[in-house]
């Protein structure tokens, strides 16, 4: 365990307070006015802010109305002592990357998506941000045939690449998925990531972002993903929620659907010393649709307060009885402390 307690700050993007529509049905609540968001951040004990590049401003601005339009947005938040956590291109919703953006077949889609991806760094570093992550979200293909997967992953290095060149300060943060949107994703994995990390120009800044239920739909376990991850000492950011079996992206509270995986998620951050360099504690949560517009907002003091009673737990751990047992391979054992904890008999 870390000698003095991590005190943790924690972030959400603007998206997570969301109109509850899904792809079966319209909007279910009014959608919460931008200046109302930020303004919830401070009032849920949040510190700091996720953005996509058009959260800020429209992504067809030119560069002088963009820098208006950043410089409203960075005075709402120095009025609100508020911080960009991250920042990233939303590549995946212009009609001219339906295809991908750094993978697709087209170089003048392709040109398009370098571009905007160059100008979402001019914006963060508008805003103060280093941190910059990329979702390859439709880097991928729905047949195999569509794409050559080796010369795919290759653009997807070489536009990195790109950007670490653009900016000498920032760090590119990639984040993994498997699916969704697309039917298969190149870099499903954290491990996969990892492994393009060493390969950049600049492995250094390069790192992952490790989404919960990103890792759960993979089949794997984030709190292992994690672990890899800090052995690697590239976890620079983390959106904790939680997600029942291998469906579509749920974006559950933190610890709804599995107590003790969030457990050993929030024991892993905790005992390899997560945050103790800055680092937030990211959220990507949505409320439930049948959820009132009142109380649209839940999910994400929830998934805070889970986190933080969680860190409780763990902090209550005798670890000296966790190495006895382990000594002694007494699994059994370890595993009845570890549930009489969690039920609070520990």
């Amino acid at each position: 365990m870390p000698e003095t307690p991590t005190k943790y700050r924690f972030s959400f993007g603007p998206w997570n307070i969301s109109t509850g529509a899904d792809p079966f049905g319209p909007p279910a609540r009014k959608e919460v006015p931008f200046a109302k968001k930020l303004k919830a951040y401070k009032q849920l004990g949040f510190d700091a802010v996720q953005f996509h590049d058009d959260d800020i401003v429209p992504a067809d601005l030119d560069w002088t109305a963009t820098q208006r339009g950043v410089a409203k947005v960075k005075k709402i938040l120095d009025g609100e002592g508020l911080f960009v956590e991250i920042i990233a291109p939303r590549l995946w919703e212009d009609p001219r990357t339906v295809d991908g953006a750094f993978t697709a077949n087209s170089p003048a889609h392709r040109r398009y998506a370098l571009d905007r991806a160059k100008r979402c760094v001019d914006i963060a570093r508008l805003v103060g941000c280093r941190n910059y992550v990329l979702w390859l979200a439709r880097e991928g293909t729905y047949i195999r045939e569509a794409k050559d997967a080796a010369t795919a992953v290759g653009r997807i290095r070489d536009a990195w690449n790109l950007l670490l060149e653009h900016d000498p300060e920032i760090r590119i943060l990639g984040e993994a998925k498997p699916n969704e949107p697309m039917d298969q994703a190149y870099l499903p994995t954290v491990g996969h990531m990892i492994g393009l990390c060493y390969t950049t120009c600049d492995p250094a800044r390069s790192g992952v972002l490790i989404e919960s239920a990103h890792s759960i739909l993979a089949g794997l376990d984030p709190a292992d993903d994690m672990a890899y991850a800090l052995w690697h000492q590239k976890l620079w950011s983390v959106h904790l929620n939680d997600q029942n079996g291998l469906k579509y992206d749920q974006d559950k509270v933190f610890g709804s659907v599995d107590l003790r995986r969030a457990f050993n998620q929030v024991w892993v951050l905790e005992t390899n010393g997560y945050g103790r360099n800055g680092e937030c504690v990211g959220l990507d949560v949505k409320a439930m649709r049948t959820t009132t517009v009142q109380d649209s907002m839940l999910h994400l003091a929830h998934s805070k307060a889970v986190f933080e009673r969680l860190v409780e737990l763990v902090r209550s751990v005798d670890m000296k009885k966790v190495e006895a047992l382990r000594a002694a391979r007494q699994y059994e054992q370890l595993e009845m402390y570890i549930l009489d904890v969690l039920t609070g008999r520990g």
